[in-house]
């Protein structure tokens, strides 16, 4: 069975980095899965990604050696178990702000004794390579299971969500973090608020042996980040790379409006 290195990566302290795939069309999973990232990350909770097009993005993702991860819809045991299922190797789920939204999570991510995730699937154990008795067997040594900070209310309770056993990764959602703060959604800010929101992360993380991760803009900030101890590092997102070039070529060639492209 194949191993999830970049859980391994995190679990020994080291970064992370990786992008989250916005386009719902296998093909670019395919072709972004060779430009070098650790993980990509399946977008299903902001785009018309369906569930078909994730399954086939998580084989091809497994099949170019880079690790394939889901971020699903929301947060029910349907849509958690269905994105496992289906060959990918972790998710990561949106605005979990309490222990007990932390618990629904490991409790469908997790196979017994701690979770209850029921048993069934193929593509699981064909992602990993290998068969679906040793996938049941090692799959909670090997499932990635990151919650997000993106609101006040995780940031308040991020005591009784990391200290719940089962989660690798607790990863800052910027835009809807400043949102929930009554502040415009920006990436980054110095705003004293946000960038004290982020220090009681990790300090609490580290207190339970969770990685912290953050989404980010560019090259420059992800290194920026890793510096202060971030692990799992997300680069903008596939969509953004393509209008951001798209724009640098306009500008070379003194051509388009000049307005900003989305980010993200």
């Amino acid at each position: 069975m194949k191993t999830n290195f970049v859980r391994s990566k995190l679990k020994r302290g080291e970064p992370s980095i990786g992008t989250w795939l916005t386009l719902p069309d296998p093909m670019t999973a395919h072709l972004m899965a060779r430009a070098g990232f650790d993980w990509l990350t399946v977008e299903l909770e902001h785009t018309r990604t369906t569930f078909e097009h994730a399954a086939q993005s998580f084989g091809l993702i497994a099949g170019a050696n880079t690790v394939p991860l889901a971020r699903v819809p929301w947060n029910t045991g349907e849509n958690i178990k269905r994105v496992l299922d289906t060959g990918a190797w972790g998710i990561v789920v949106p605005m979990v702000n309490s222990r007990a939204e932390a618990e629904a999570v490991v409790n469908t991510s997790r196979y017994a004794p701690i979770g209850q995730r029921s048993v069934g699937g193929q593509l699981h154990a064909t992602n990993f390579d290998t068969d679906p008795a040793t996938y049941y067997d090692r799959a909670n040594d090997e499932v990635l299971v990151v919650v997000m900070a993106e609101h006040i209310k995780a940031i308040e309770a991020a005591e009784d969500i990391l200290s719940l056993p089962g989660i690798d990764v607790v990863f800052i959602g910027p835009n809807d973090l400043h949102k929930s703060m009554g502040k415009r959604p920006v990436f980054d800010s110095d705003d004293k608020e946000f960038v004290d929101a982020l220090k009681h992360i990790q300090k609490t993380a580290a207190k339970y042996g969770v990685a912290t991760g953050i989404h980010v803009l560019d090259a420059d900030a992800a290194k920026r980040r890793v510096a202060e101890g971030f692990q799992f590092i997300a680069i903008t997102s596939d969509a953004g790379m393509m209008l951001a070039k798209a724009r640098e070529f306009m500008t070379t060639l003194g051509l388009g409006s000049g307005k900003a492209v989305a980010k993200y």
